[in-house]
Order: structure tokens, then sequence, then C-alpha cells
């Protein structure tokens, strides 16, 4: 965390045993984390690593076994019950029988708001995502890409500040997910969100991230914290700079450093 930001994610001794038919398994162990408003957080480590699974322990989709976390100075449990975040999953999960809109405004319709109420969130946050014109459009009718824009929307829509997103774009080809990555730097500019981030690429955690936390293999731990030197404006081309190429190397170095060959 730099300066004095308030905590939006505080993670002390953090850890979770799962049990399973052949006995438990350390998913995470001693994580320590404080990430501040604003940042733009990354998760990288190997497959296994616990990445997904301590970004679920920030939504309070699985409880810790041991150490503490707190989510805008509240349990997570709480900071759920309050719709402190929007999720975006690896898959879009748009449901096929509705419409854009109205897979959006799927939260909205939850919490209750009225239908000018949600008209408004709806226009605004496809606005921010670049779907406007697609409202009456039904997800088999979009392209993979606009599909997870449109599930990026639903999850701003009711206007949490922190953002989880696990591996959103994993599944895109390379071309999409380069344009999808700009836009989402430009809508954190926008926006001023907090964001945590899963991925596998080091190259699109170094573009997107204020800082980058790696992970080692299971059980997870932090084996690194690095903290970016880029400029927020961001052009794909960056990734052509020597600064860009020293921070991915040292990301690198690290997921080497923490990965036991011997396993």
């Amino acid at each position: 965390m730099t300066g004095t930001s308030p905590a939006v994610v505080a993670a002390s001794k953090l850890g979770l045993t799962f049990q399973t038919n052949d006995g438990p398994v350390q998913a995470l162990s001693n994580v320590d984390l404080t990430i501040g408003k604003g940042e733009f957080v990354s998760f990288i480590g190997p497959s296994g690593c616990g990445k997904t699974t301590l970004l679920r322990v920030i939504a309070d989709l699985e409880k810790p076994t041991s150490g503490t976390i707190s989510v805008n100075g509240m349990t997570a449990e709480q900071a759920r019950e309050k719709r402190a975040y929007g999720y975006v999953f690896q898959a879009a999960a748009l449901f096929p029988w509705r419409t854009i809109e109205r897979n959006v405004a799927l939260p909205l319709e939850i919490m209750g708001l009225s239908r000018a109420e949600q008209a408004e969130r709806i226009k605004r946050t496809l606005d921010l995502v670049n779907l406007s014109g697609f409202e009456k459009k039904y997800p088999w009718q979009l392209s993979g890409g606009m599909q997870q824009r449109a599930s990026i929307a639903r999850a701003l829509a009711f206007d949490a500040d922190l953002l989880l997103m696990d591996e959103p774009f994993g599944a895109l080809d390379e071309i999409v997910r380069d344009h999808l990555n700009e836009q989402l730097l430009q809508l954190w500019a926008r926006t001023n969100k907090t964001i945590c981030f899963v991925t596998h690429s080091i190259p699109e955690a170094v573009y997107l991230s204020t800082r980058i936390v790696v992970m080692s293999p299971r059980p997870g731990r932090v084996s690194d914290i690095i903290e970016s030197t880029l400029p927020k404006e961001r052009p794909l081309d960056i990734r052509e700079t020597p600064e860009f190429l020293a921070i991915a190397a040292r990301v690198r170095d690290g997921l080497r450093a923490g990965h036991s060959y011997d396993d």
C-alpha cells in the first residue's frame, strides 16, 4: 500500500486448509497483504498456488481457517452483505435468456432499486465498458470479449469501490486480450476503483498493475510484492521498453525462486 491510503483489503497471517477425502490440503499459508484505495494489484503464480482462493477469501466465498482479513474495515462477510465489491469470473457467466441490459440489471433487481435507478446505472456502466447500443442484444449475439465487458459492467453496476477479477481475459485470444487490457486501464483511470486481478500472464500483470503479488506453489504464500514504476498512462507499446522488461524479469525471477522443482 502506498502513502496513507486507507486499507481496502488487509490480511494478516491468513491461512486456509481444505478438508478432503484424501486428507487436509493447505491452500494458503501465512499471507500478509495490505491493499490501499485506488490500487491495481495483480496476483500471479503457478496453477494451484491459491491465487483464486485468496480472491474468494476476500469475497467471503471461502472462509479462512487461520489469521484475519478485513475488507473496507469490515469482516469479509460484512463486506459481502453490504455489497462492497463486484466480482468478475473467468467466464462471463451471463444468462443467455436475458438481454445484455437485463443481465447488467440483475444485481440491481436483487437490491430492489427502482426501474429509473436501474436504467440510469445500466446506461452508465455500459457506457463505461463501451457497450452502448448493445443493450437489447443477447449474450450469444456478442463476441467473447464483448460478453466479458458485459460481465464487468454487471460487476460495476452497484458501484462498489472494490472490483475482484479472476482471470477475466484468460480464455480470449491475444489481440482481444490486449484490447481489453487497454480498456480496463482506461476504466480504472475513470472510476478510481480498487482492483484485485488474478492472472497467469506476466506481461498482463506488469502492464496493468501498480503492484504485483507473486505467489508460491501450494501452500500459497506471498513470495514477493513488486511495486511498478511505470506511469499511469500506459500505451501497449510500453511493453517493449527496458523499464517494463526489467519489471517482467523480476516477476519471472520471483516465480522461479518460489517454485520447488522437487515437487
